[in-house]
């Protein structure tokens, strides 16, 4: 036999794994639960189970999930029964939002080409799957719940090759939901800003609920991709019109108004209540036959029709055609309704039940960013080993070629105020502490000293300062930075993931990234065009572009210095993070003012 399907207690899996690999089978799907997400017990009975698999090269799905269906071979191993044919592999780490989506396809008519209850993923695992349906002929998209990735670098290998479009509903996105996620099936769910970088990077389709999860999936496999970014409403509810406009607009799709020959056109063919402006209010005394004219006449001057029935018109399955430019929302759930919504199923119709939701669905098949994605959460910067010396840190980084503000370390007043004589006045003191993280917080930082006395005062006092409030921090002397220019401050800082490696973040510098939490995130090799989009990508960016009659900064000098910090951090594996805050742009350079680097512990 090919497959063996496992609904058995827990404890005589092992066994049972050992019987089919000695009969050749190949693959196992295991229902049963009571494994590494139940108890340690458990965990140790998973890896009994897979280690015994591997010796008789058995591949498993689950345990602790719902199994496969594949309705185009067919066969149904699963809890959801076998359903229609289609175009959309369904995996998910949960049998419930898994079967939940093979219901929602069902009833819709639509189907899909696969469905995989991954369960605990003791071997086979979302990176297995994606990259056998990237190849899988019955399959278009890809659609995956996941609570994490179990191993990232395989994971990030199949992103480097997909070709099909792959939404993905990632939970565990708050602190909460990250140890729910993790408790669930032992996942480690991860920093989710960090997920958000990769998605972007790999063009993968995120989707934040179970509904945008379905919509945009069934979106990528039946809608047309529009090839302009026009939508026209054709609708018999001015309401539901308006909230699809005002959808439209926060999607970067134009509702523009009808040409002439067009309002000309459909004048004689609706009611002369009707309105004939964009949109198109049809009014309640719509009929199917009025809806095809419409349509008919609109077709050649818009990307997208949207076509809205809010009444119950008979024969709307009539007036809509699969595979064209139209997008269907179907209100209401009259007898009527509901018989023309399944005729349009049958015909492989992708209906939307409201103006928002379908209008959200069409974005994401057009090529370009969804400008209402919500706003990417910042990437906590954590000391997580030993942090060099700032001479030190400062040093490493002039030595990938990024200016750095003149500085030296001084272990005495008088040595302070030499340094200063030399690199010219105004000068900043920073105290140099591998203990003290915040500079600023522990009265460590002393700005614009303009003479000799003033930074042999300044020293004294920020010893007597720092000393009192971190009396057990090593000191190892006070750095002298000559004072750069004003400009406009950036932050540009590394942290080593324990899941992906080093991640890249971008954003406005100096204490605003803390208030604005507004930045950009991306994985490692960076290439200057990534370095220009994570410029672009950030809230701040029109500050950077020249904003009300200011200069616009040195984006190229920039883009450098990304490219420079992610080469270090590939370049450095015992670097866990690197915090350059602020840098200086310029409108011909960029400058380094401060830079924080912490190193695995022990190193």
């Amino acid at each position: 036999p090919d497959l063996a399907v496992l609904i058995i207690p827990a404890r005589f899996v092992p066994q049972a794994v050992q019987d089919c690999g000695e009969k050749g089978v190949k693959g196992a799907v295991i229902i049963t639960g009571g494994f590494a997400e139940a108890s340690a017990e458990g965990e140790e009975l998973q890896q009994q189970t897979t280690e015994i698999a591997r010796k008789f090269g058995v591949r498993l799905i689950g345990p602790n999930c719902q199994g496969v269906n594949n309705p185009h071979h067919p066969i149904c191993a699963s809890w959801p029964l076998l359903t229609y044919r289609g175009k959309v592999a369904v995996i998910s780490q949960s049998g419930t939002v898994g079967a939940a989506m093979m219901d929602w396809f069902s009833e819709e008519k639509l189907g899909v080409s696969s469905f995989v209850s991954m369960g605990n993923r003791a071997d086979v695992d979302e990176a297995d799957l994606i990259d056998y349906f990237n190849q899988d002929v019955n399959t278009e998209v890809i659609a995956a719940y996941i609570e994490g990735i179990k191993r990232p670098a395989q994971f990030l290998a199949v992103m480097d090759r997909l070709q099909k479009p792959l939404v993905v509903l990632k939970s565990g996105r708050t602190p909460k939901g990250k140890v729910a996620a993790e408790s669930h099936t032992k996942s480690l769910a991860g920093a989710d800003a960090i997920y958000d970088s990769l998605f972007e990077k790999y063009n993968v389709c995120r989707a934040y609920t179970i509904e945008e999860f379905y919509d945009f999936a069934k979106a990528f496999a039946y809608l047309e991709p529009p090839k302009g970014n026009t939508i026209v409403f054709i609708t018999t509810s001015g309401g539901a019109a308006i909230l699809g406009t005002d959808q439209a607009e926060q999607e970067g799709l134009d509702a523009a108004p009808l040409p002439a020959q067009v309002v000309e056109a459909i004048t004689p063919l609706i009611p002369a209540h009707a309105i004939k402006a964009n949109p198109i209010d049809l009014t309640g005394d719509a009929t199917a036959q009025m809806f095809g004219d419409v349509i008919r006449e609109t077709r050649d001057h818009f990307d997208t029709l949207a076509v809205i029935f809010g009444d119950p018109v008979e024969d709307a399955s009539e007036v809509v055609t699969p595979g064209a430019n139209e997008l269907v929302i179907f209100l209401g759930g009259a007898d009527v309704e509901r018989h023309e919504r399944e005729l349009m199923h049958l015909k492989s119709i992708p209906v939307f039940p409201t103006p928002e939701r379908g209008i959200k669905a069409l974005a994401q098949v057009m090529d370009r960013k969804v400008l209402s994605a919500p706003q990417k959460p910042t990437l906590t910067l954590a000391a997580t080993g030993t942090q060099l010396p700032p001479h030190e840190a400062l040093s490493l980084v002039a030595a990938k070629g990024l200016d750095c503000a003149a500085f030296a370390l001084a272990d005495s007043p008088g040595m302070a105020s030499d340094i200063a004589q030399e690199q010219g006045f105004p000068v900043a003191l920073k105290i140099s502490s591998p203990d003290i993280v915040h500079k600023s917080d522990a009265g460590g930082v002393q700005l614009n000293l303009n003479t000799p006395a003033e930074v042999e005062k300044a020293y004294d006092e920020m010893l007597e300062r720092v000393r009192k409030s971190f009396p057990q921090a090593q000191i190892d002397g006070v750095l002298v930075n000559k004072m750069a220019p004003p400009g406009q401050e950036v932050i540009i800082g590394m942290n080593r993931d324990p899941q992906f490696g080093p991640i890249i973040l971008f954003g406005l510098g100096g204490v605003l990234v803390e208030i604005f939490r507004d930045v950009a995130l991306r994985h490692p090799p960076l290439t200057r065009e990534d370095a220009f989009e994570m410029i672009q990508d950030i809230k701040g960016y029109p500050v950077l572009a020249g904003y009300r009659g200011q200069p616009p900064v040195d984006l190229n000098a920039l883009a450098d210095c990304l490219v420079a910090v992610a080469q270090l951090a590939e370049e450095n594996s015992k670097i866990v993070e690197i915090d350059l805050n602020p840098v200086f742009a310029y409108p011909q350079s960029a400058l380094v003012a401060d830079a924080r680097i912490i190193m695995q512990e022990g190193d």
